[in-house]
């Protein structure tokens, strides 16, 4: 069993991101990302990433995008197969489900299908409050939240 404990007195508030470590180097995190279809994810800039995915063979509207608890999750489900006789398949038309976990700080800023190409436009966004700031240092801690109003007393 795999441990990362060590790593413990360097980071605080990440002990979810550990567990789902643990999983992962132990084999037990559920299983839903395959081969299929290939992908690529690209980075535009410091904040920008494009996620490319293969979907030769689908369309549009067999094609499902969803963001759920921090999960991009694309799905693919052939609804319409008609009776053919191939001679030779080799453009899969197998349903999928492609799992890509992201940062808390990742929004999703749209998709495009062309091509049979599907490209999802990602943004890193880190808050004001979470973005680098120097801290003041005084003689007494003050674990007061600071005011937006101030009262003055007569």
């Amino acid at each position: 069993m795999t441990r990362l404990t060590a790593l413990y007195p360097q980071f605080v508030g990440f002990d979810h991101l550990f567990n789902e470590l643990e999983k992962l180097v132990e084999g037990t995190a559920p299983q839903r990302n395959t081969s299929f279809p290939p992908h690529n994810i690209i980075k535009i800039d410091d904040s920008k990433y494009v996620v490319e995915m293969a979907v030769a063979g689908f369309s549009q509207d067999e094609i499902d995008v969803e963001l759920q608890d921090g999960t991009l999750v694309v799905k693919g489900e052939k609804r319409d197969q008609t009776e053919v006789e191939y001679l030779y398949r080799g453009i899969a038309t197998r349903s999928f489900t492609k799992s890509i976990r992201l940062s808390e700080s990742i929004e999703v800023r749209g998709a495009q299908f062309k091509d049979g190409i599907l490209k999802i436009a990602l943004e890193n966004v880190i808050p004001e409050h979470k973005k680098p700031r120097k801290i003041e240092l005084s003689k007494e801690l003050n674990f007061a939240k600071k005011q937006l109003l101030s009262e003055t007393v007569s």
